[in-house]
């Protein structure tokens, strides 16, 4: 009876889960169909992408602890809620203005939705079992950036780009509903405490280093970094980050608790989280490195990508059942290298198809190892339950801190080249390197025996 439920309650999340994760991958196809209707600059389009992730870092730590603190199923609820309200605003915008609204409420709805769905499987599976079924909800992502554009190209062929957003709402409706009748429902015993002094400080913090390191123009090099729209905020987070530690480590209810940081499991992984994103702002780039290489149009790069998206969505749950069995550690380090070795394929022979698309699925399997489950899988077994949300969202936050990270240093090696062939090729020769040494460091993680010992300590 208990397993009927738990496999309701996968399938639910997986809704969830795959509806925010569509609502990435159908953004690119629209874009086209959007500066035809709203008419505006191309550097402004492009914070449709920008404000969405600006909004889902701010929200990931906060509704992740308002999860620990008021239980899974009311903010799951909530977060459901708020993405299909930024769905709602973006489906009837007719401006560019009401359009960032409606894609900065969505990625703050979209926060609570992966970190809390994590939490559950913490809370519902022992830690034997907790491996597989996060590798499940990796594959997720990868099915929806598969289906995406095929789903918006069919759409568009019928209906305007705001029905994209509009399908989310009976999605969120099923989703809610479910929740509520589903969902575990325990709150913690905890008396309700919210740290609004952190909250504030870390929305100033994350927000000033998404905005900055958002609007450099790599191809003025260091002058771009200290152009007015740039220097005073990256200053800004240089300034407020020590601040907000300061202030975390007296507050009773941190909204990050920073001594979770005094562990070393934790400390590394938050380090190949940071690196995991750098290595994922890769496939930003792969596309357009696909039509300068290849002379094809960017519909068919796109389609190029397949065999790194398929790569992904086979090899999360594989990697997830591998841990139940052999550990995370040995995950970790396998999906760096895998990594690596698809980064040193484009280097090597960036013109070669074959190539081309082998380094695509070295690169899947080893994104598919890293973020789908093994990372997730670590911070569930290194934290207490009341706190399995926030460490979910603390992953969240590094692997997008280091994605925007590895977009900007990319670029900045790419317009410091004498061509774009030859910028692509030394930039993924340069996070080969980062993936190499991270896989190092990684090797400090705990074995399988003391991985299960520590998940009994920390299990209640």
């Amino acid at each position: 009876m208990e397993q009927h439920r738990n496999g309701k309650i996968l399938a639910l999340l997986f809704t969830g889960v795959l509806m925010g994760a569509l609502d990435i991958s159908i953004v690119g196809p629209a874009i086209p169909a959007i500066e035809q209707t709203i008419k505006v600059d191309h550097r402004v389009i492009s914070w449709i992408f920008s404000i969405y992730v600006l909004f889902n870092l701010v929200g990931v730590t906060f509704l992740a602890k308002l999860s620990d603190l008021f239980g899974r199923r009311n903010i799951y609820i909530i977060s459901v809620a708020v993405f299909a309200l930024g769905s709602a605003i973006v489906s009837i915008s007719d401006d560019i203005t009401v359009l960032l609204i409606g894609r900065a409420v969505q990625g703050f709805g979209a926060s609570g939705i992966f970190p809390v769905a994590s939490a559950v499987i913490g809370d519902i599976y022992p830690p034997e079992k907790r491996g597989r079924t996060l590798g499940m909800i990796g594959a997720v992502f990868g099915i929806a950036f598969i289906i995406g554009p095929v789903i918006a190209g069919v759409l568009l062929l019928w209906f305007k780009w705001n029905a994209l957003f509009l399908i989310n709402l009976p999605i969120a409706a099923v989703v809610i509903f479910y929740s509520w009748r589903l969902l575990p429902a325990k709150k913690s015993d905890l008396k309700p405490h919210f740290d609004w002094t952190g909250m504030v400080f870390i929305a100033i913090l994350l927000s000033s280093f998404a905005y900055g390191i958002n609007n450099i123009e790599a191809s003025e090099g260091i002058r771009g970094l200290l152009s007015t729209d740039v220097f005073p905020f990256l200053l800004i987070t240089i300034i407020t980050l020590p601040v907000f530690v300061y202030l975390e480590k007296r507050s009773p209810s941190p909204v990050v608790k920073i001594e979770l940081f005094d562990i070393r499991q934790i400390r590394i992984v938050g380090l190949v989280a940071f690196g995991t994103g750098i290595i994922q702002a890769v496939t930003i780039f792969v596309p357009e490195m696909a039509v300068n290489v290849f002379g094809v149009s960017t519909s068919q790069a796109s389609f190029m990508l397949i065999p790194f998206v398929l790569a992904i969505a086979v090899g999360s749950p594989v990697a997830g059942r591998l841990i139940d069995k052999i550990g995370s550690r040995a995950i970790v380090m396998a999906g760096l290298l895998l990594a690596a070795t698809g980064l040193l394929f484009f280097y090597f022979n960036s013109a070669s198809k074959v190539n081309f698309y082998t380094a695509g699925i070295f690169m899947g399997l080893g994104s598919a190892m890293l973020q789908g489950s093994a990372l997730r899988y670590i911070m569930l077994n290194e934290v207490q339950q009341s706190e399995r949300a926030l460490g979910q969202g603390i992953i969240t936050l590094f692997t997008s801190t280091g994605q925007m990270t590895g977009v900007t240093l990319i670029g900045i090696i790419v317009a410091s080249m004498p061509s774009r062939i030859d910028g692509y090729s030394k930039s993924f020769l340069v996070i080969a390197i980062i993936a190499l040494s991270v896989m190092l460091i990684s090797y400090r993680l705990k074995s399988r025996s003391a991985e299960l010992a520590g998940a009994s300590a920390t299990a209640v």
